[in-house]
């Protein structure tokens, strides 16, 4: 018939090999994956790794670099990265409980090191219990598909952090978001939400990319008016946030107005890895029953667990580290903000240098360490498009001196870009 014709092959596709096939779908990823890779290259947001060759600390070496580097970049909050009683611990808790327990909790992974170190860590928060997981990101992995149900509803700041985002995704739950910080938005949220059986309000204690600071106060003040719970995540403030270094809720006089709390061991704690629920006992029991990352995950090292203990002894006999970070935030947002650039955030360790363009972000962080300063450029999807930032993270293992080499060579390559006069 007109228009109509027969393609005829010379083969069938039965008569390609499967290897063939094979390396044709190989073929075809890596066209996708290079398209990928080389439209980050082109928007600027291109992340590279730098080498560290020595110990995290305020001083460290970088491979490619003579000389020590000034490190304002790590979680190291309270400097115990490196702290040689934390190191002693760790290399005690290795020898006496070796490398690993080659097994997840329930089965043969559970030893006296792990049940010690929840117990310090409910004590500490004051909470009834607690429970161990390998990240925060599993614990809020863990924590939301377990406590909620289809019947139930869970409230989240827009900004909430990338783990509590994808922990809400995996449960059943009604989804609210909220916008950041705007209590009037979570009121209007909560009074939909009184039809559901539960209502939890999810939120991070502090934000990681801007430094600021939940209103907990006033959260909690709503949740009580509507009969809802309160999920702090205080990852980046768990430590050194509330006169004993609690974190948020205790900075803010409401430790008895929130249910549960996340955080981890990886950033003030030791520095070295592993997260943790800790709320009412009844919820840690139905997490070491049904929380997915809890029972299909390997026991937290014992070295992690000796390094994070002792970080909690230090902490809890005194405070005077923690108390030391104020001065030193204070005096580095003060003399940036003087230089003539904008710092986001509140009186937060976190202080993001906000310059808005990724390109610009990353190669003012390549300028920086050439004059040994290590800070690094933030930009999508870390944070939002048009939000690129230099996020600089003061440590109480910095000194005044440190501050100032800092904020002197923000300003000699501020000025190199445009960026201050």
């Amino acid at each position: 018939m007109w228009g109509r014709r027969i393609l005829r092959f010379p083969f069938s596709l039965g008569q390609i090999s499967p290897c063939r096939r094979h390396q044709s779908a190989v073929s075809q990823l890596r066209h996708i994956l290079d398209g990928e890779l080389e439209s980050i290259r082109g928007a600027g947001t291109w992340k590279s790794e730098r080498i560290i060759t020595s110990k995290q600390g305020p001083h460290i070496q970088v491979e490619g670099r003579k000389g020590g580097i000034l490190n304002f970049c790590a979680n190291n909050y309270l400097g115990l990265s490196s702290h040689p009683e934390v190191i002693r611990a760790g290399l005690e808790a290795l020898d006496q409980y070796g490398a690993g327990l080659s097994s997840v909790r329930f089965i043969c992974g559970t030893q006296s090191i792990h049940k010690g170190l929840e117990k310090k860590i409910a004590h500490f928060h004051h909470r009834e219990d607690a429970i161990l997981y390998i990240s925060c990101f599993d614990a809020n992995a863990g924590v939301f598909e377990v406590l909620l149900g289809p019947e139930d509803s869970v409230l989240s700041d827009e900004l909430n952090h990338a783990s509590i985002i994808d922990g809400i995704r995996l449960c059943k739950a009604n989804k609210y978001r909220y916008k950041h910080m705007d209590m009037e938005d979570l009121e209007t949220k909560l009074k939909d939400a009184q039809k559901h059986r539960l209502r939890l309000i999810a939120t991070d204690g502090v934000f990681s990319m801007d430094g600021d600071i939940a209103p907990l106060r006033e959260i909690c003040a709503l949740a009580q008016q509507y009969n809802a719970l309160v999920f702090v995540d205080e990852c980046h403030a768990t430590g050194f946030l509330g006169p004993n270094g609690r974190g948020t809720d205790e900075l803010l006089g409401v430790m008895d107005q929130v249910t549960i709390v996340n955080s981890t061991l990886g950033k003030a704690l030791g520095g070295s890895a592993g997260g943790y629920t800790t709320g009412p006992k009844a919820l840690i029991d139905l997490l070491r029953q049904r929380s997915r990352p809890y029972l299909f995950s390997n026991t937290l090292p014992p070295a992690v667990v000796g390094c994070a203990s002792k970080a909690l002894d230090l902490l809890m006999e005194s405070n005077a580290i923690a108390q030391s970070m104020a001065a030193k935030t204070q005096r580095f947002r003060t003399k940036m903000t003087a230089s003539g650039f904008t710092i986001a955030g509140d009186s937060h360790p976190i202080c993001p240098v906000m310059l808005g363009d990724a390109r610009l972000a990353s190669i003012i962080a390549d300028d920086m360490l050439e004059r040994g300063i290590y800070v690094i450029g933030f930009s999508y999807p870390v944070v939002p498009k048009g939000k690129a930032r230099i996020r600089v993270q003061i440590s109480a293992a910095h000194n005044d001196e440190d501050i100032d080499c800092c904020v002197d060579a923000f300003v000699q390559v501020g000025r190199k870009h445009g960026v201050v006069s």
